[in-house]
Order: structure tokens, then sequence, then C-alpha cells
């Protein structure tokens, strides 16, 4: 492991233009690794270019706002992916363009891509990673406040706000390590806890409506005209989804939620391993929160018949 990160410094380096992706459909670990690396990295090397790829996401524009990168910036660039597991769920398809590319994630590694791979599941998140890759090369990587906001967020996406089983000692002492550069954790959670009238409106019908199968699959149907009716737009909706992870009688909950063309599913567990579902119907993710894309209402119904067998 100690020579892929060896490898992975000694590449950044030897690249003047760097781009840097993430998954598509975008949470805060994804934007703050990619932001968190971007920053590091303008920060050590002032005379490199570097870049961020992919859509905004409007509802996280408080940690970054992404770059737009012209097709030739990619002929002799070096591309690092962060957060995400599957080539098809990276966000930005000209990731193969670049002259070299690598893979840094903490998801399990079911589709191996990229010239170096640093691949670590026991990492609560790619922010985490990053985090020590940085400190573990201080003659190298330069954090400064930005950066560190950017990483910490990333962290506290991924834990739950350090309050899931992913939390380890060396979480902690990343946290520790970010906290010494200033950058005001509270306003980042204000950021988080912001929340329209519609998003508090529409969690409550959530928790009114939601159907529990025998099996203990909770689930609820969030259409677009559902969502227009509440004024709250799919990013939103998708982040309300661990509403229902208190009910006793439940132990698998997923939310459907429907975009122009497909529908977004977001699954949660209670201790079931559920991403092998997830990677049936074409995403992934970890062993107790993933996601897929299906294309209609019908393969809902087969997603939850799926997860009812999993109970």
């Amino acid at each position: 492991m100690e020579n892929i990160k060896q490898t992975i410094v000694e590449a950044i380096q030897n690249y003047h233009t760097i781009i840097i992706h993430r998954h598509i459909h975008p949470d805060l670990d994804a934007i703050g690794s990619q932001a968190g690396m971007q920053r590091t990295l303008k920060h050590s090397f002032p005379d490199k270019t570097v870049y961020a790829a992919g859509n905004d996401e409007k509802s996280l524009l408080f940690i970054n706002k992404m770059d737009v990168i012209p097709d030739e910036a990619y002929k002799e660039a070096l591309v690092i992916v962060c957060d995400t597991a599957e080539t098809s769920r990276i966000c930005d398809q000209r990731f193969s363009k670049g002259a070299m590319l690598i893979k840094i994630d903490h998801h399990p590694n079911h589709e191996p891509y990229g010239d170096l791979l640093w691949v670590d599941p026991s990492y609560s998140s790619a922010s985490e990673m990053l985090v020590d890759l940085f400190l573990e090369y201080p003659e190298v990587f330069r954090i400064n406040k930005e950066a560190a906001g950017a990483l910490y967020t990333g962290i506290i996406g991924d834990t739950g706000r350090m309050l899931n089983g992913k939390v380890s000692p060396r979480t902690l002492r990343a946290v520790k390590a970010l906290r010494k550069f200033r950058f005001q954790p509270e306003r980042i959670h204000n950021e988080l806890n912001k929340k329209s009238s519609g998003v508090a409106r529409l969690r409550e019908a959530i928790l009114r409506t939601f159907k529990v199968t025998e099996h203990g699959v909770a689930y609820i149907f969030l259409t677009e005209e559902k969502l227009s009716a509440y004024g709250v737009d799919q990013a939103e909706a998708a982040n309300l989804v661990n509403v229902l992870s208190s009910m006793a009688r439940v132990r698998i909950w997923v939310f459907f939620v429907e975009y122009p063309n497909e529908i977004r599913v977001r699954i949660r567990s209670r201790n079931i391993p559920i991403d092998d579902i997830a990677r049936r119907f074409g995403g992934g993710g970890h062993a107790f929160a993933a996601g897929a894309s299906i294309g209609s209402w019908k393969k809902a119904d087969e997603v939850i018949e799926a997860l009812n067998r999993k109970t």
C-alpha cells in the first residue's frame, strides 16, 4: 500500500495538468474529496493547472463549484477519480481521455480501473483517505483552510456526522488534524441544517405515507409531480432518506426519486448487506448504503421484491 501511495505522489508531481472527477449525483464525500484535493494541489503546486470536473450540484455549491474544462486539457493530463467504484458512475465520461488515470476510493473494488488504484474500504470516506495521504507526505502537500473545510465536510457526510459505525480512531485523528486549520465547522453544519419549508413539509409527508412490507422493507415513491407540489428538487428529497432509519420495524429503507430520464434509488439498511442488490440494478455502493438508477416504476417493484428476499 505504501508503494502505491508513493507512486500516486510521484504522478501528481510529474503532471502539469490534473483533472479531478467524482461520481454522478454527488454526496458530501464526492464533492468534499474532489474539492479538498483540488485546493490542496493548487496550494501545494501553484504552477499546476488543477480542474474539478462534473456538473454542479445546487445543494452543494457551498462546498465547491465545478470548472468548465476544454477537451484539449485532457490530452496531457493526469486524471484522478475520487469516491467512485464503477466507471459508469463517473461524472463526465471524458475521464478516459487523459494521459494517466488514478482511482482513489473506499468502496469495495468490484470494478478495478485506472493505471493506478488505491482502494481501501477500511476508510470511512475518500476524504479521510486524502487526509491520510496529505499528512503522510508533508514535504509534498500543503493543506489550507479551504481544503480542510471541504475534506471535513466529506468525512462528516459519509460518517453520518460522526455517528455511524464507520468512525475509527484514524477518522478521529484526521478530523483533529483538519481542525487545526480554523475553517469554522459551525458554518458547514449550519449549511447542512438548512431546510426550506418545502423540505420540512415533504419530510412530514414521507413519515405519514411511507409503506413497509411484511419483511421490514420501508419504501416511498417520490414522483416529479410530488416534488413539484412541495417545491423540492430531487437532491433535497434524496437527502431525506434516513428519516425512515429510526422506525423499529424497519430493517431496510429505500427512496425512489423520479428524475426526468430515470428513477434514482437510494437504499439503506440496518446491518443487512444490500450493495449486491444495487449492483444488480446497475448501481453500487457500501454494504449498508448503496444506490442505483432504474428506468421504470415496474423496476421499482423488482427492487423492493429483491430487498424483501434479503431479510
